[in-house]
């Protein structure tokens, strides 16, 4: 009886094999999945791609076959070594490594992923979230793509780049993923629930929301009579505010690029005019409305009342601002919005959405404007630093840039001459100021030669000997800038221009550039491996060979002819070698970073590269490359903006950065002449509570238009703002054995320096919102002042942890919000109890010294460690395995430093050295000081020592 009950169980069970079989082919590094009835136009395969234990690829496709173009994000392909297994059931299948689970639904497609345990992780939306629109762009067949995912309550998102709205956390949120001036796109998402998505696409996406951003006119409109018209739009003049040139009503404010400003009233001086939309809105549904805005000038924006945005940029660069306000289908909410222009080249835009519908609530999206295939990474781990780890080995590891590179950078625009250069460092030298590097920005070429990549002989008669000095007697670096741009009819031109290596468009529209008399100019094709060669090989012979040692990447988006419209951009870069612009509009910078990287290494195998470049992409940081957050205005809201900007570039996995120290351009009232009175107080102000923050950033570098921006021409010697300029750019000196440290983990251990509270503190829900405050390193709390005249700021102190002012050693339990003393000439810093801090000896420039002796401050109440790493600081021989790690633990329980055996060798290692030891605790406050002569004193010759810290 049971062998016949057997037959029947054993036949099913093969016949659902086999039928699996016909949807499930086993690769070597995952599994690809041909789903059993695919809607048209739907997905019809999805591959799983085991990359590690914590990584899986998946790839969707609308076609018979999955698109095998490579990709210029990962250097990863599937890993056979990876032990993993699958089976079948329920219409599933379901891919396991050691430590996730990836199930696909052979009906829908939809992918969800689970940890060993089966707790999900993370699943596609039902159904499987994914959408091809088939799109013909410029004859070739391709996709708009999204991809949609659940996002459960309480969820809280990172990354994505540099962008500069003022957000920290994007639950909830829409992000625009398109490369602008100060706008850098990293298609990375990092989730509070420690998982990461690499999204492998290259044209414009938008994260969050997809609708398409609409004109104020699709809500309803009332002028200030009350009448359903439109707003009341008055255009006025600024000095004379009873005059009115013209009073309509509009429906929208849509002076976004430079063709719309063609709809400004004819004859209206917008660099003298005020303009200003007033009346009420009415949505059409309760909830919260968006407002998107992207302006320059002054704009200010009252809801209700209330003011909901107040900015200046200058007006050749439009910065980006949201905002969302509570409205009442059937309310009438008053609304002003007063734009002051300043200029005929200034741009306004302001769009809304209604509140998100059902279907997108609790989801997250990425919805790009072309590809080939869906294409993402999930990425899994312990922390947010095991996923940021998981994202570099996808993308390449985060090169050790030069130690020099941590120290001080000295820039403005711009040093005019050579005796410029060389005096500024003279100055420096002169009054003990530490620096390392002065920068060289644009236009030290002959006016009609952008692109020559020489030196305009007249201002620089001998440039290699100034390098030679400055190398040679002041002990600094020189970097310099290299545009991607160049003029029509130069030789280097002719080059490019006969290999057919130039964009043409602009050459076509004759468009003139904004120098002298302007000239015709145009940029090469970053994506022709060949051209970045021929690039490399002018910047060699005109600069490398000078002595320049790093390279400053300006309009790397690729910024042909500012102000376009999306489109117009497109066409300006259109075709690259690669494909579409649209379908490659994004990772211009990642192409031409690797050009430099790839061509020095090649010359020079022993120094290391290091670049700065204004555009960024995923995997940009294997080409030794940092970026600074573009041409950003010299205010205290801008600076406020800085601090979540930069933390969501660390947490999207490149983990060097930087903000030009004052903000690039400025207002009126601090350069014409120069800035008297209040607006000067108020530029030292600024000045020194942006260096207060530079000095805790990854690079520590100050740049901006006139006024000068050295320490020295900001205020005088015996002033509070520069005695707390000094002191700062002093304790970043101090502090290089614990940067440089940070630096070395961030390669060999996928480590970031400035970290966003939820890296550390993750169990506290309280820091997932936190955008003005960060961890850098393991041990400092800090909190940058961006208001004008604050003398104190609220600060929280994350839970589960002490905490001790730096500066006078005082110990605060965690877990609760304080008002800190913040004098004008400090910052506060806290550092978290169980904390080992190096401090090294007072130095002018990162290499004058070895690190000898070393202040181990150690704050107990907590166990603790730290990892002082070092190698040669110059070249890569890091890479072939000589550098040392000296590991300190400290435990609480018996009250012993442990300072570890020295693990690894490399050339000039100090095989000797002392280590002071000082002890900061609970009930015996330590103040920060480097004569404090009572620690205790430990040499150090490579062996494991154990002390009892006094």
């Amino acid at each position: 009886m049971k062998k016949k009950r057997l037959f029947p169980l054993v036949f099913f069970t093969l016949c659902i094999q086999f039928c699996y079989a016909d949807h499930i082919e086993r690769l070597k590094d995952g599994l690809l999945i041909r789903l059993e009835r695919p809607a048209a136009g739907g997905t019809k395969q999805v591959k799983l791609q085991v990359i590690s234990d914590r990584i899986i690829r998946v790839t969707a496709s609308a076609n018979d076959s999955i698109s095998t173009t490579p990709s210029l994000i990962s250097i990863v392909s599937g890993t056979p070594d990876i032990k993993w297994t699958s089976d079948e059931k329920d219409n599933k299948v379901t891919l396991k490594t050691k430590e996730l689970m990836a199930t696909v639904n052979l009906t829908t497609g939809e992918v969800v992923f689970m940890d060993k345990a089966g707790n999900v992780i993370l699943q596609e939306k039902k159904g499987g979230g994914k959408t091809f629109t088939t799109e013909n762009i410029d004859g070739h067949p391709l996709y708009r793509l999204q991809q949609v995912f659940e996002s459960p309550a309480g969820e809280a998102f990172y990354g994505l780049g540099q962008h500069q709205t003022g957000l920290m956390n994007y639950k909830d949120q829409d992000v625009d993923l398109t490369q602008f001036n100060s706008v850098a796109v990293v298609p990375f998402l990092v989730s509070s629930h420690h998982y990461g998505l690499l999204w492998d696409n290259y044209s414009i996406t938008r994260f969050g929301d997809d609708r398409p951003y609409e004109e104020l006119g699709k809500l309803l409109l009332y002028n200030k009579e009350g009448k359903p018209d439109g707003l009341t739009a008055t255009y006025a003049l600024r000095k004379k505010t009873d005059s009115i040139f013209l009073q309509r009503n509009e429906n929208k404010i849509d002076y976004a690029f430079i063709p719309s400003l063609a709809n400004i009233p004819t004859g209206y001086p917008m660099e003298k005019g005020v303009i200003t939309w007033e009346g009420s809105i009415s949505p059409l549904a309760d909830g919260l409305q968006k407002f998107y805005i992207s302006a320059s000038g002054y704009i200010k924006i009252w809801v209700d009342g209330e003011l909901m945005l107040d900015k200046w940029r200058e007006g050749w660069n439009p910065g980006p601002s949201v905002f969302r306000h509570q409205l009442y289908k059937g309310h009438k909410h008053a609304v002003k919005i007063e734009w002051i222009p300043e200029s005929d080249q200034a741009f306004i835009s302001i769009k809304q959405l209604s509140p998100a519908p059902e279907t997108l609530q609790n989801k997250i999206a990425f919805t790009s404007e072309a590809g080939e295939k869906i294409d993402y990474y999930f990425v899994y781990g312990n922390n947010t630093d095991e996923v940021i780890a998981g994202y570099r080995e996808i993308t390449g590891a985060a090169t050790i840039i030069p130690k020099w590179a941590l120290g001080y950078w000295q820039s403005r625009e711009r040093y005019k001459t050579q005796r410029e250069v060389i005096s500024t460092v003279q100055e420096f030298r002169k009054k003990n100021i530490p620096i390392d590097n002065i920068v060289m920005d644009w236009s030290y070429w002959k006016q009609d030669a952008w692109g020559s990549q020489e030196f305009d002989p007249a201002r620089f008669p001998d440039a290699k000997g100034m390098i030679d000095s400055l190398h040679r007697i002041y002990h600094t670096h020189f970097m310099i800038s290299a545009w991607p741009k160049f003029y029509k009819g130069i030789d280097n031109y002719k080059l490019l221009d006969n290999k057919g290596w130039l964009y043409k468009q602009n050459i076509k529209d004759e468009q003139r550039d904004w120098i002298g008399q302007g000239y015709v100019s145009t940029f090469y094709d970053a994506f022709n491996p060949d051209a970045r060669k021929m690039f490399w090989s002018m910047l060699s012979k005109g600069l490398y060979s000078k002595g320049v040692d790093a390279w400053w990447l300006d309009a790397t988006e690729p910024d042909i002819y500012s102000n376009s419209t999306i489109e117009h951009r497109k066409a300006l870069m259109n075709p690259t070698a690669l494909g579409s612009s649209t379908q490659y509009f994004n990772p211009y910078s990642l192409e031409n970073a690797k050009g430099i990287y790839e061509g020095q290494r090649k010359e020079n195998p022993d120094q290391r590269v290091f670049i700065l470049t204004r555009s960024a992409f995923a995997g940009i940081q294997r080409y030794a490359a940092a970026t600074w957050s573009g041409d950003i205005a010299s205010r205290f809201d801008e600076l406020a903006r800085q601090i979540p900007a930069g933390l969501n570039f660390s947490l999207s996995g490149l983990p060097y950065w930087t903000t030009d120290i004052g903000g690039f351009y400025v207002e009126d009232k601090y350069d014409k002449p120069n800035p008297k009175g209040a607006d000067l107080q108020e530029w030292r102000e600024l000045n020194t509570r942006w260096f207060q923050y530079g000095a805790f950033c990854p690079l520590f570098r100050s740049h901006g238009q006139y006024p000068y921006r050295e320490p020295f021409n900001i205020a005088p010697e015996n002033s509070p703002e520069f005695k707390s300029m000094l002191y700062y750019d002093q304790l970043r000196y101090r502090l290089m054995p614990y940067i440089y440290s940070l630096a070395g983990q961030a390669y060999h251990n996928g480590y970031t320096l400035m970290r966003g509270l939820i890296m550390d503190f993750d169990k506290d829900t309280t820091v997932q919102r936190i955008g003005d405050q960060f961890m850098f390193g393991p041990a400092l709390l800090v909190n940058p002042v961006y208001t004008y005249k604050a003398r104190t700021r609220k600060l929280y102190l994350p839970a589960n942890t002490g905490w001790y002012n730096l500066y006078n050693g005082e110990y605060q339990e965690g877990g609760k919000y304080i008002t800190a003393d913040a004098p004008l000439d400090r910052m506060p810093l806290y550092v978290k109890a169980g904390s080992i801090i190096p401090f090294g000896p007072a130095l002018q420039y990162t290499s004058q010294l070895p690190a000898d002796t070393i202040t181990l401050y150690v704050y107990t109440g907590s166990n603790g460690t730290f990892n002082l790493y070092e190698d040669e600081g110059v070249n890569y021989n890091y890479e072939k395995g000589q550098f040392s790690n000296i590991t300190f633990t400290y435990n609480e329980a018996n009250k012993t430093l442990t300072i570890g055996k020295r693990e690894g060798s490399f050339p000039g290692m100090l095989q000797q050295r002392s280590f002071r030891v000082i002890k900061a605790g609970k009930e015996s406050p330590v103040a920060l000081s480097f004569n404090n002569k009572n620690g205790q004193i430990i040499k150090y010759s490579g062996n494991e020592q154990t002390l009892v810290i006094k």
